[in-house]
């Protein structure tokens, strides 16, 4: 039989076991080492210097797929390599991590763009079939260190137009911007200036195709 004092005394240990479980729970949401979060910013209103600005070429409407990635890249982990140490080994940062995927970032910046030209974007379930189809793959999307204290961002894409079941075109794109520090924060700010000027050197390629 229970007595009251005993009672008591297991009300005491459970809030203080109640008490311990909040404290750590506190601890893992604010604790400084958790993994800062990027995307690749807000589409700036003046365009990446390119072959021919995208805002005064027609576009025709197209139906884009899901940008695809090798599978080492699609994650939220933001990688980088020393060409200095071992280039054949791709790093990711301990703690600093993409809101998603490349490719869904790159996907969202590539639509804005078109947007941005005067182009119309339709998903593949929705588009008329003689709508053309552009499907692009991203080969990299990495921070590349030349030393310890300099690195850019590069980004190498493959675009192939067709229509219906005929390849039209196929391009690759590769760009390159410098890293303003060398650490995380400055290779996504190098990947979002290498990314922006790849997808407006392609919006131009692809004004420049007989689509219509």
């Amino acid at each position: 039989m229970t007595t009251p004092r005993t009672r008591r005394r297991h009300l005491r240990l459970a809030a203080g076991i109640a008490a311990l479980a909040m404290i750590s729970a506190c601890s893992v949401v604010s604790r400084p080492d958790a993994a800062v979060l990027y995307d690749l910013g807000p589409l700036r209103t003046q365009t990446p210097q390119s072959s021919q600005s995208p805002q005064s070429l027609p576009l025709p409407p197209l139906s884009i797929v899901d940008i695809q990635v090798p599978g080492w890249l699609d994650s939220s982990l933001i990688f980088y390599r020393l060409s200095y140490a071992n280039e054949q080994q791709p790093r990711p940062y301990a703690q600093a991590r993409w809101s998603m995927p490349p490719g869904q970032l790159l996907q969202q910046h590539l639509k804005s763009r078109i947007a941005q030209a005067g182009g119309a974007v339709l998903t593949p379930s929705s588009a008329a079939p003689n709508v053309p189809v552009l499907r692009i793959e991203a080969d990299d999307f990495t921070q590349l260190f030349a030393s310890p204290a300099q690195s850019i961002g590069q980004v190498s894409l493959r675009a192939s137009v067709f229509r219906e079941r005929t390849l039209v075109a196929q391009r690759s794109f590769v760009r390159q911007a410098p890293a303003p520090t060398a650490d995380a924060a400055g290779g996504v700010r190098a990947l979002a200036d290498a990314g922006d000027a790849a997808l407006c050197d392609m919006i131009a390629w692809l004004a420049s195709l007989n689509l219509k």
